[in-house]
């Protein structure tokens, strides 16, 4: 199914995609890493793999240079998850290493599939990447 730009955007911004997330998605690069974090919320509702792809960190346990097999990964989880809301709970912000707990409420199948994460981000050469995360109880 393709997203529109006019949609409001998934990240929950109230903006529309076009005015918000996408412009992650075409190339700007986030300024922080909570703005890397609800830009990747929106590229998995939106169905975009290759941004999930680029801001991810070589360190992350999903990293492969099998790009044909994680893209493929990611877009099965995409389209079979319906991505309803995030929920931003903690941040914590500084030069190099970052934080953001947040509560991606998604269903599967009709089922309730929320969680809860503590994601870990790193900056290098300028540029936010996703290293990993911790699932809250």
């Amino acid at each position: 199914m393709k997203f529109s730009i006019n949609n409001l955007c998934p990240c929950g911004s109230q903006k529309k995609y076009k005015k918000c997330c996408k412009m992650y998605h075409d190339g700007t690069l986030p300024k922080d890493a909570l703005t890397l974090m609800k830009s990747r919320y929106s590229a998995f509702a939106t169905n975009n793999s290759k941004y999930i792809i680029k801001t991810t960190h070589k360190d992350n346990c999903d990293f492969t240079n099998d790009i044909k097999s994680w893209k493929d990964s990611i877009e099965s989880f995409t389209q079979a998850t319906e991505f309803r809301r995030l929920e931003i709970i903690e941040f914590i912000d500084d030069i190099k290493e970052s934080y953001v707990t947040f509560k991606a409420v998604i269903f599967q199948n009709g089922i309730d599939a929320s969680f809860i994460e503590k994601s870990r981000f790193l900056k290098e050469d300028n540029k936010w990447l996703y290293v990993d995360g911790e699932i809250k109880e």
